[in-house]
């Protein structure tokens, strides 16, 4: 049976910056991660072209539950009537019920950017979700997939192993690796939006998809990147920075707001830095894809930090 994966750029306006991915196996093919219900069309013409027809698509995975990765599975799951979306436990039910989800987007970015950037969010039949837990497989065609929970970007992702293409979809577990920034070399780094970030479970599932030992893997943010252990070493690394930048937020007594701002500047510095040891350098392309992780990185680190100073204080009191 012939295995065939095709990278999917699902956002016009700014290419590379968020993949889907459509597999195939045989007669069979899915769909993995769904973006916003504006990529559907890019989604179905990929499809189309592929001589393929929704109805052939089989499954609808998405890694976790953040909008730029899930916010489209209900539209997309509407267009496809024999798919059945494939999610996280805690997940699923996120997307079945995806009040809590519009509503902390809404928090967080205001009404007006909200709609702009992730439109409507419809919610899923229950009995058009499967759950997946830790380890479970699945078939696609002869193929079998495999899941694995992985904690420290959010606490209801999992990477899919795929052996028979010899990738993992690793979501955002394995960092971010835009095309726009490898001018100078290798340029990867994790992702710690709110609100799940927790270091030490990210450097764990950073582990755990090395120790799959496929020789490539396809992050959402942004298609199939080899060099595995480099990337891996870089991700560490800036997750050992970014837990420093927490640590000092949780002693700090600054106003979060004004932690949040910090955070902000130490994010561009630091990119900054890292570009220009690699003789790049970041111009309005380059920072189109990274203006919005370096403002989501900063709240993430500042959302942990203040719920870390409540554990601390309330176990003083």
């Amino acid at each position: 049976m012939q295995h065939l994966r095709h990278t999917i750029d699902c956002e016009p306006s700014t290419a590379g910056y968020v993949a889907a991915y459509l597999r195939e196996a045989g007669d069979s093919c899915m769909f993995v991660e769904a973006y916003t219900s504006r990529a559907v069309p890019i989604l179905l013409e990929a499809l189309r072209a592929r001589g393929r027809r929704p109805e052939e698509v089989r499954w609808v995975v998405v890694t976790h539950a953040h909008l730029d990765h899930a916010g489209g599975a209900g539209a997309l799951l509407a267009a496809c009537p024999n798919a059945t979306l494939l999610a996280h436990p805690r997940a699923a039910r996120n997307l079945i019920d995806p009040a809590k989800l519009i509503a902390s987007a809404t928090e967080v970015y205001g009404e007006a950017r909200f709609q702009a950037m992730y439109g409507t969010i419809e919610p899923i039949a229950a009995e058009r979700v499967r759950t997946l837990e830790d380890g479970e497989s699945f078939e696609l065609g002869d193929a079998t997939l495999r899941v694995h929970h992985t904690a420290g970007h959010a606490n209801h992702h999992f990477v899919v192993d795929d052996p028979a293409t010899g990738t993992v979809y690793t979501g955002d577990t394995f960092g971010l690796v835009y095309p726009a920034l490898q001018g100078g070399g290798l340029f990867a780094f994790p992702s710690s939006s709110p609100t799940g970030f927790d270091p030490a479970e990210a450097r764990k599932s950073v582990a755990k998809v090395l120790a799959l030992g496929e020789p490539t893997a396809c992050p959402t943010h942004f298609g199939e990147v080899g060099e595995l252990p480099a990337i891996a070493t870089q991700v560490l690394a800036w997750l050992d920075r970014a837990e420093a930048w927490l640590d000092e937020a949780v002693r700090s007594d600054a106003p979060l707001a004004e932690v949040e701002k910090v955070l902000e500047v130490r994010w561009r510095e630091a990119f900054e830095a890292e570009a220009r040891g690699r003789g790049l350098t970041l111009g309005e392309a380059e920072w189109r894809v990274l203006g919005l992780d370096v403002e989501l990185n900063a709240q993430g680190i500042a959302f942990v930090a203040g719920r870390r100073r409540k554990d601390r204080d309330g176990a003083r009191g």
